[in-house]
């Protein structure tokens, strides 16, 4: 089951997330929140499959710049 871990600010930070999340194995998916599905512009979440939230978190900890 896919479970969201991090809320995006816009598409670019989501899918550098992603990537970062890919290129340490771990598969990952975005999601349009809110206005994001209608428009293209806006949040988003990230989910990973709930058997490694506890990696995927630990892995945006460190890679989330500030």
């Amino acid at each position: 089951m896919w479970t969201s871990i991090y809320i995006a600010n816009n598409r670019k930070q989501a899918e550098s997330l992603k990537k970062l999340l890919s290129d340490e194995g771990i598969l990952a998916n975005i999601r349009p929140v809110g206005l994001a599905a209608t428009t293209g512009d806006g949040m988003y979440e990230i989910q990973v499959l709930e058997s490694e939230v506890d990696e995927a978190q630990t892995i945006i900890c460190q890679g989330v710049p500030r």
